[in-house]
């Protein structure tokens, strides 16, 4: 029986992942099924290209990430991370979550977390430099 709750968790996060790039699904849509399979939270790693997502009893699913071109820039500019987020918020109908990852990996973004639990999503740089987002209220 855990092998197959394991695999429909593996198939969600799949699915969730593959909804980020093509538009299928919503950041909030994601968020939902994500919590629902019992997901606590998932990290966005640009320089390994790889997305791993947490249980609350520390098992991990990871997942190979379409790869983003460019390399992560050295500053990390916090405004433009911000700016990019707003975007993205903003449902403008020229946003992509691919076109976001090249912009924020250009603005110096190696990776973000994503906490269910805190409701928050914590973009960080190649120095640790960090801009926090809250979840809406």
């Amino acid at each position: 029986m855990e092998l197959c709750v394991d695999a429909e968790r593996i198939a969600i996060a799949r699915t969730c992942l593959d909804a980020a790039y093509d538009g299928s699904l919503s950041f909030p849509d994601i968020i939902v099924r994500l919590m629902g399979a019992g997901f606590e939270g998932y990290s966005v790693d640009y320089r390994r290209d790889a997305q791993t997502y947490y249980l609350p009893d520390g098992d991990t699913v990871e997942l190979a990430t379409p790869q983003i071109p460019g390399l992560v820039s050295e500053p990390f500019d916090s405004a433009k991370v911000e700016a990019l987020v707003r975007w993205a918020q903003a449902n403008d109908r020229e946003y992509s979550y691919g076109a976001f990852c090249e912009k924020v990996k250009a603005a110096g973004c190696a990776g973000y977390l994503v906490s269910f639990v805190g409701r928050r999503v914590v973009y960080y740089g190649r120095t640790a430099e960090t801009h926090v987002e809250l979840f809406p209220q």
